[in-house]
């Protein structure tokens, strides 16, 4: 069995515990609202040290005396919901939650909409929510209401696809994909130059953990929609589908299957063999990680493997199609 292969049986079986613990909680989610799960996790290849990144997200009902819309799923219940989320993780030693739970937040299905390309979208963090609901989720809680909460953003994202079915680019999720990986990368940078010196290695570790992990969840999806494109000349709203059904790791393997005596698959599998190189390089305690990169000399070494898989990344989206208009939208 392969280290990829290893991880994902391991984060399937620890989401399925956590799905068990859950099972007699006093809140019916049905018809409600759905958990999802992100990051490593998400994108199962969850190690025995990764945390647990949950999301909420909701769906609406009106009121049938004042016409006013509102979550199904109330705030009472919400709460519940949260502290069943808390107890079943610790109870299954799961990480302590990032930030003490910030981020355990409850979006409605209308937030993660009505945003799109709003102002607020970032400030109230339903960009990030949406983005990675896409990009790297696994339904957690009740899958139904996980699907329907899909359907409803591709919609929101494929607005334009009437009249455009033959050659439609997905032009507005490829911008915020882009934005996501940039929003990444500044935050990055705002934060490192704020911090005192003995705080850096925390933030070269975490770089470290960006251009691989985040890296591959943005440019994979990217990756699918420009071998869709090649193919076919337009994406499709079930193309999308299809995309957020598999792990960014998957898609990688999807692209070099089809495709094995070309560079796309030879790019696709470095890629891939050099994530295994991460995972393995990331399987220990955060302090222990924390020291690899106080010294200079891991430092260089992990940075050049850093350089690397990026360097391979963008060979593999080159030699997918670097003359189609999708692959321009993404440089210009």
């Amino acid at each position: 069995m392969s280290l990829l292969e290893d991880r994902r049986d391991q984060a399937g079986r620890r989401l399925e515990g956590l799905r068990t613990r859950l099972a007699s909680s006093d809140v019916d989610l049905r018809a409600k609202a759905c958990v999802y799960v992100t990051g490593s996790f998400g994108r199962a290849e969850a190690g025995q040290h990764s945390d647990l990144d949950l999301f909420i997200v909701g769906l609406t009902e009106t009121d049938n005396a004042t016409g006013e819309t509102r979550r199904a799923l109330s705030p009472p219940e919400e709460v519940l919901v949260k502290a069943d989320l808390i107890r079943a993780a610790k109870k299954l030693e799961f990480p302590e939650f990032d930030r003490d739970g910030e981020f355990l937040v409850h979006h409605s299905v209308d937030d993660l909409v009505k945003t799109l390309g709003h102002p607020r979208d970032d400030a109230v963090n339903t960009f990030t929510a949406r983005l990675l609901l896409l990009l790297e989720s696994r339904a957690l809680l009740e899958e139904s209401v996980y699907d329907s909460v899909i359907d409803k953003v591709i919609e929101a994202y494929w607005i334009d696809f009437a009249g455009h079915e033959q050659n439609f680019l997905p032009a507005y999720l490829a911008n915020d994909i882009l934005r996501l990986w940039r929003t990444f990368c500044v935050n990055y940078e705002a934060f490192t130059r704020r911090e005192p010196e003995e705080e850096r290695a925390k933030r070269r570790l975490k770089n470290y953990k960006l251009r691989h992990s985040r890296l591959l969840t943005c440019y994979s999806a990217l990756g699918y929609f420009l071998e869709i494109f090649r193919r076919n000349s337009t994406v499709r709203p079930n193309d999308a589908r299809d995309m957020i059904r598999l792990t960014p790791t998957e898609r990688l393997e999807w692209l070099a299957v089809p495709n094995e005596n070309s560079k796309i698959a030879q790019h696709a599998r470095t890629c891939l063999e050099l994530y295994e190189g991460f995972l393995r390089e990331t399987d220990a305690p955060r302090t222990e990680l924390i020291e690899k990169f106080r010294d200079r000399g891991e430092r260089r070494r992990l940075g050049e493997a850093e350089s690397q898989f990026g360097d391979e990344m963008f060979e593999l989206l080159k030699s997918i199609d670097s003359e189609s208009k999708l692959f321009r939208l993404l440089v210009i």
